[in-house]
C-alpha cells in the first residue's frame, strides 16, 4: 500500500529509534522520540496503551513489566488478568501492583454483556478499579439498561467492533447506528483491524464517527478480508501514518491501545516492534 509521506524505510528507519525508545522504558520514551530540530514533544491528545489481552498467556506481574519494557503506560485489563468476578480485596491487590509498576489502568475489556446480571457486574467491577471506560459487547436489548448505568456510575462503555461474521457489532458503523440516540458516554471502541477486514479504511471510519470514538484498538492485518489475520504493525495492509494523522486531526483524546494478536506464547518481539513503528511515525509526524 502507498504511503502518503514517507517511504517504508524512512518509516522502518523512525521505527527503529521508536522500539529502542520503547524498550528503554517509559521515563526516557519522550525525549529519545524528539527530533534535533524541535525541542517539543509530540503535538497530540491521544496517548499510547496496551490492551492486556495482547499478554494473554502471561500471568499480571509479567504482562505489567512487558508493557514497561515496551515504553506504553496504560493498560485496559482484559479479565485474564483481572477476573470479572474478582473480590474486592483482589482487585485492590491487582490495582495496587499497576501504580506500583507506574502504569495508569484506565479500563477493562472486552467485556461481553449478554444479561442483566453480566451489566451490573461489569459497571461494578470497573468502579471498584478506578476504570474510566468499559471496551464492552453489550447485547442490543441491554442498551437501555447499559445507558442507565453510564449516566449512574459517570463510567464510558466503548463498544468494540469484531468484523466481518459478527453477530451484533461487525462494524463501527453498526454500533453507531444503536447507540447515537443514548449518552454521549456509550460510544465506540475502533478496532482497526476488524474495520479493515471488514473492507472499511480506519481512517475513513474514525473521523465519520468522531464524535463517539472513546477508545481505540490499533493493529494490523495481512489483508482487507475476513480472511485477513494479524501482523505486525506496519506489514500490513492498514496505512498506519494516515490513521494516526486523522486521529491528530480529529483531535481524538483517548488512549490508542495495542492488541497485538500474533504470537500468543512469545509476543515481545513483534509487540516492540510494533510499538515502535507507531512511535516513529509519530515521531516523523513531528520532524
Amino acid at each position: 500500500m502507498t504511503r502518503e509521506t514517507h517511504s517504508r524505510r524512512d518509516f522502518l528507519t523512525l521505527a527503529g529509534a521508536g522500539a529502542a525508545a520503547s524498550l528503554a522504558g517509559p521515563g526516557k520514551t519522550e525525549a529519545m522520540l524528539r527530533t534535533d530540530d524541535a525541542e517539543q514533544p509530540i503535538k497530540r491528545r491521544f496517548e499510547l496503551g496496551m490492551a492486556s489481552y495482547t499478554l494473554r498467556k502471561f500471568k499480571l506481574d509479567q504482562t505489567l513489566a512487558i508493557t514497561r519494557r515496551v515504553g506504553l503506560k496504560y493498560i485496559a485489563f482484559k479479565s485474564f488478568h483481572l477476573a470479572l468476578d474478582s473480590t474486592p480485596e483482589q482487585i485492590a491487590e491487582a490495582v495496587k501492583k499497576v501504580k506500583d509498576a507506574g502504569l495508569i489502568l484506565y479500563g477493562g475489556g472486552v467485556i461481553y454483556m449478554k444479561n442483566e446480571t453480566e451489566v451490573n457486574q461489569a459497571f461494578e467491577y470497573a468502579k471498584a478499579a478506578g476504570m474510566k471506560v468499559i471496551i464492552g459487547v453489550p447485547a442490543h436489548e441491554l442498551l437501555p439498561l447499559v445507558n442507565k448505568k453510564v449516566r449512574e456510575y459517570d463510567i464510558k462503555v466503548a463498544i468494540h467492533n469484531h468484523g466481518p461474521g459478527d453477530q451484533l457489532y461487525p462494524t463501527a458503523a453498526s454500533a453507531y447506528e444503536k447507540i447515537k440516540n443514548l449518552d454521549k458516554r456509550i460510544g465506540l471502541c475502533n478496532d482497526i483491524g476488524h474495520t479493515q477486514r471488514s473492507g472499511i479504511d480506519p481512517s475513513v471510519s474514525i473521523r465519520k464517527y468522531a464524535d463517539r470514538l472513546l477508545d481505540v484498538h490499533i493493529k494490523d492485518v495481512s489483508a482487507a478480508a475476513k480472511e485477513g489475520h494479524g501482523v505486525e504493525v506496519g506489514r500490513g495492509v492498514i496505512d498506519i501514518p494516515r490513521f494516526l494523522r486523522t486521529l491528530v486531526e480529529i483531535k481524538y483524546p483517548g488512549i490508542v491501545s495495542f492488541e497485538y494478536e500474533k504470537d500468543a506464547d512469545d509476543p515481545i518481539a513483534g509487540l516492540a516492534e510494533s510499538v515502535g513503528y507507531v512511535k516513529g511515525v509519530l515521531a516523523a509526524m513531528n520532524a
